[in-house]
């Protein structure tokens, strides 16, 4: 057999042709998503030590077993681990994120909307706005973020 025909040999690929990514079931994507989303949101916010970081992969758990329960609820993961870590957060130092829209007043956490839903994004309710989708912190703060 010419090596050159052979798919496996192919960067990326798997023995027998089938691609690393194919291999990871679309469960693991999802979580593997998610998990991403709300580390970039964290980073962005300068709070990814490794404590918090712990918090995430203690959702991610708690997610997989949810979602293997509901496979329907896959598309909800990322507003749900957002969601769980918000809580976390709030039990152990505080909320998160804060809200890079307001410039007066007290301090004051994002929500994600929706609650239980597709294409979570985090929100202002003081000022009823969409301030960035999960994930997408980084770009919504752009240094307007309350002292």
């Amino acid at each position: 057999m010419d090596p050159s025909s052979d798919p496996s040999s192919e960067p990326g690929s798997a023995p027998g042709g089938d691609s690393i990514r194919a291999s990871v079931s679309p469960l693991e994507q999802t979580l593997h998503a998610a998990r991403a989303l709300v580390l970039a949101d964290l980073v962005a916010g300068d709070v990814a030590e490794a404590d918090v970081v712990s918090l995430v992969e203690n959702s991610v758990v708690e997610r997989r077993w949810w979602v293997e329960q509901w496979p329907e609820g896959a598309e909800y993961v990322a507003g749900l681990v957002a969601q769980d870590v918000q809580d976390a957060l709030l039990e152990r130092y505080g909320r998160w994120p804060l809200c890079p829209v307001c410039g007066s007043g007290d301090p004051h956490a994002l929500d994600v909307e929706p609650e239980l839903g597709a294409d979570p994004h985090w929100v202002c309710h003081k000022a009823g706005v969409k301030v960035a989708a999960v994930g997408s912190l980084g770009s919504a703060a752009g240094g307007t973020t309350p002292s």
